[in-house]
């Protein structure tokens, strides 16, 4: 893995996929960081939707967007629902102002090569063990719902008040031990709050 094309092998094993066993045309196509890829059985969360799986790694949005027009653009979907940002704050190295620019550059990407594509984005989830970053992720929330509400064809969901408890903390139950990936439980108040939003 070089260091310019992480998480090549991931969109390689996609492309395999694809050639073997060819995915639907205008499907909803969810992508970005773990908490897409780890979604297990997606499929079944939306039954009456027809729905692809395309998150990788603990993937930032510069890398939704280095692989776009392999993960998303070829698949013409009719929707393309996306969680990802939560990662490039957590590096430690971008903050929710930098982190906002990225979602903009890969929004003005998909929109142009996908001019009529419904855009959704998750908004960055209250991870437990990352609480240092809250400040940071709220800015970039902030600032991503005020641009999509500018523009047509957008969608900002906030899934942060279905996890968080009656003290404004994150639900531990909601999580895996290692505080930052979900387990069933989260991504059954993903769905129900997701539901409605899908094409």
């Amino acid at each position: 893995m070089s260091q310019d094309r992480p998480f090549e092998a991931e969109i390689r094993a996609f492309e395999k996929a694809d050639s073997v066993s060819p995915p639907p045309q205008h499907a909803i196509v969810f992508t970005g960081s773990s908490s897409i890829r780890a979604w297990d059985n997606l499929q079944n969360y939306f039954p009456t939707k027809t729905v692809l799986q395309r998150g990788f790694g603990g993937s930032e949005l510069s890398q939704v967007l280095l692989y776009a027009d392999r993960i998303i653009v070829p698949y013409h979907p009719k929707q393309v629902v996306l969680y990802a940002g939560e990662n490039d704050i957590a590096s430690g190295k971008l903050s929710g102002q930098q982190t906002f620019a990225r979602l903009v550059a890969l929004f003005q990407h998909v929109r142009q090569k996908l001019p009529g594509v419904l855009f959704t984005f998750i908004s960055i989830k209250s991870s437990p063990s990352r609480r240092q970053f809250f400040p940071e992720n709220d800015i970039a929330n902030r600032l991503i719902k005020q641009y999509l509400a500018k523009h047509k064809n957008t969608q900002f969901v906030d899934i942060r008040p279905v996890m968080l408890g009656k003290n404004g903390q994150p639900i531990p139950a909601l999580f895996k031990p290692d505080s930052l990936h979900m387990l069933p439980a989260g991504y059954e108040r993903w769905t129900r709050v997701i539901q409605p939003y899908l094409k």
